[in-house]
């Protein structure tokens, strides 16, 4: 290889989106990013315990993912504006990138929750969950490996998941599994972008417009329904209060386990949120589990402590540039 050539890689290998970094850097990159993607399912496992609370009280399901998304949104708009206004600045594409991302989760959220009007809860998180084979479908698309024992967490977390819900029991209503499905999907594509963003975003700035951009979908399907908010109980806004509050330090947090993790690893530790939710459910909703569940919870368990053994610092590839590709070759 020539000297101009070897001048020219190190700036290509990052073009590409790869990374080289000492063992230690890599090692300290790691456990940050295990500890944010283990703190983010302890927020996201109370919102369904929050939700049960609000729609006892009376809210309608609209008018709960609207305004616990935009209460998202305004705390962190006022944690950034009090305290780290710099996370404001970025590039166009940055913020443009992180737009996009909270549309498309923002379109499915709404599918997720419109999906649970039809069918049942247990289905619709059986369901949900195949968002993690759309992840790993994604990233081989774009070039990304799997690790043998990445493949093998994924499909303990299918199983758990599969056992915790008794299979889905029930004749399911398809459109109902349809929207889930999109709802799944979507939320996988954020993800699998937001590992590209992320390369050169700070995680603050992708979860202040994503959330925005949440807000705006949710909202505008708010005014073609509207609801009366007088009708709404103090113990309903209670509950969406808190529902905001925990959904955007989930988004925080979640975004921060991707920078430093992959959207894979960071979406197989998610799973946590369910053993969360049920532990929840049994300590304040008095909700009780079946034999036959807990082994759900052990499997899904074990999936997520396997991680120990994951040692592979993702490799960022450059999404746009395997589009681009794509389309040079019509």
């Amino acid at each position: 290889m020539s000297s101009h050539d070897s001048r020219f890689r190190p700036f290509m290998h990052k073009f590409i989106g790869g990374q080289t970094a000492a063992p230690s850097q890599s090692k300290r990159r790691w456990q940050q990013g295990l500890f944010w993607a283990l703190i983010s399912p302890l927020f996201l496992g109370t919102i369904p315990i929050l939700a049960k609370v609000a729609y006892a009280a009376g809210v309608d399901v609209v008018t709960v993912v609207a305004f616990r998304t935009v209460f998202a949104a305004a705390m962190l708009w006022g944690a950034v504006l009090t305290f780290q206004r710099k996370y404001i600045v970025s590039s166009s594409p940055a913020i443009i990138s992180s737009l996009v991302a909270g549309t498309i989760n923002g379109i499915g959220s709404l599918f997720f929750y419109a999906s649970l009007t039809r069918i049942d809860a247990s289905l619709g998180q059986l369901i949900n969950i195949t968002y993690l084979v759309f992840v790993t479908l994604l990233l081989r698309l774009a070039g990304q490996s799997v690790s043998l024992l990445t493949a093998l967490r994924t499909i303990l977390a299918i199983l758990g998941i599969y056992i915790l819900t008794q299979g889905g029991l029930g004749d399911p209503d398809w459109i109902g599994v349809g929207m889930m499905a999109i709802g799944a999907l979507t939320y996988a594509i954020q993800l699998v972008l937001s590992q590209r963003i992320l390369y050169d975003t700070p995680a603050p700035t992708m979860a202040l417009y994503a959330m925005t951009a949440m807000a705006g979908v949710v909202t505008i399907a708010w005014v073609i329904n509207p609801s009366d908010l007088t009708a709404v109980s103090s113990t309903g806004w209670t509950a969406i209060l808190l529902m905001g509050f925990t959904t955007g330090l989930s988004r925080l947090t979640l975004f921060l386990g991707v920078k430093h993790l992959g959207s894979l690893q960071t979406a197989l530790l998610g799973m946590l949120e369910v053993v969360v939710s049920i532990v929840l459910a049994i300590l304040f909703l008095g909700e009780r589990f079946t034999l036959i569940q807990w082994l759900g919870a052990l499997v899904l368990l074990v999936s997520i402590l396997l991680v120990r053994y994951e040692r592979n610092v993702p490799k960022f590839i450059d999404y746009w540039k395997f589009f681009w590709r794509l389309h040079l070759r019509r």
